[in-house]
């Protein structure tokens, strides 16, 4: 392979190619890096000639990257994160930081951290901003690119390389219903997901689950009446029907009492699970991103240890 002259490129338009990359808009990458509109065209014009790829093709009402960009995209990221850690000093101080910080984020990650969350960031660091955003199937590659920062799973979610966890804190599976519920008296067995309809909690797909696994284990085959992104969706209905729902005890703990629901322990062993954080070895180095793992995990102990009700 013919080795690059590097004196012969322009490297001030990394940034920009980066922005643009990342951004997928040439006004939006322009207010990345301080550009005008005009002046992020022409970056971008010559980009093009430099590298001679189109980069940005429109499709639709926006853009879409080529082949070629899709390749850069994540490797750029990584290069200039690692150039800018040349240039800056070892010192870090959250309370020093504006910045924005984006999760990929169920809402039961976002009603039970957020909160405790955003309460310890105006202490220590109040000019983080926090952007929580659905999950989707690029997750990925928006985290390679820097698009997203970090994502909830749990430790049985299949990860592609390059992706880097650390354990948030342990939960458990609980059957939640209403109060009075046909039911709720009874302790549950296996064959009784056979014989009540289902909620079905769906961040990606159609709401099964590994609890289907176990249940056609045993024979078994539920009906999965309503399926929802959305727990606190999930909350709603069960406590406003005869549908049962199989999710976090902790997040159903917490709205057990105002919605009057009852909980039941799951008639499998593989009820516990662990919650992890999820992000890319591209921002492993990040110093805030560092920081902010820890507080998480203190975080994550901090809601699993609070007060339960209902």
């Amino acid at each position: 392979m013919r080795q690059v002259n590097l004196s012969g490129i322009d490297l001030n338009l990394l940034p920009a190619l980066e922005a643009l990359l990342r951004q997928r808009n040439v006004t939006r990458a322009a207010v990345d890096v301080g550009l005008s509109q005009p002046a992020m065209s022409r970056a971008l014009g010559r980009l093009r000639d430099m590298l001679g790829d189109p980069l940005l093709v429109r499709s639709g009402p926006g853009f879409s990257l080529t082949p070629r960009a899709q390749d850069l995209a994540g490797r750029l990221a990584a290069a200039l994160e690692d150039v800018r850690a040349v240039f800056q000093e070892t010192h870090f101080n959250p309370a020093e930081i504006r910045r924005t910080v984006r999760f990929a984020a169920s809402d039961a990650q976002t009603i039970l951290l957020g909160p405790p969350l955003m309460a310890r960031l105006a202490r220590e660091a109040p000019g983080l901003d926090v952007r929580m955003e659905g999950y989707g199937r690029d997750l990925m590659t928006r985290m390679d690119t820097g698009e997203i920062d970090f994502a909830f799973a749990t430790a049985t979610t299949p990860l592609p390389p390059g992706a880097m966890t650390q354990p948030i804190g342990e939960d458990s599976l609980a059957i939640v219903m209403r109060k009075g519920h046909p039911a709720a008296a009874k302790a549950w067995t296996m064959a009784d997901y056979a014989n009540h309809d289902h909620v079905g909690i769906a961040i990606l797909g159609d709401g099964q689950s590994e609890l289907d696994t176990l249940l056609a284990a045993s024979g078994v085959t539920r009906r999965i009446a309503l399926v929802t992104p959305h727990f606190m969706a999930a909350v709603a209905a069960v406590s406003a029907t005869d549908l049962v729902s199989t999710f976090s005890r902790t997040f159903a703990q917490r709205f057990a009492g105002p919605f009057e629901l009852v909980l039941k322990p799951p008639p499998f062993p593989q009820a516990n699970f662990e919650l992890t954080l999820v992000w890319s070895h591209f921002r492993n180095a990040d110093p805030l991103l560092a920081w902010l793992r820890g507080v998480v995990s203190e975080m994550g102990a901090q809601v699993r240890a609070g007060p339960t009700r209902g």
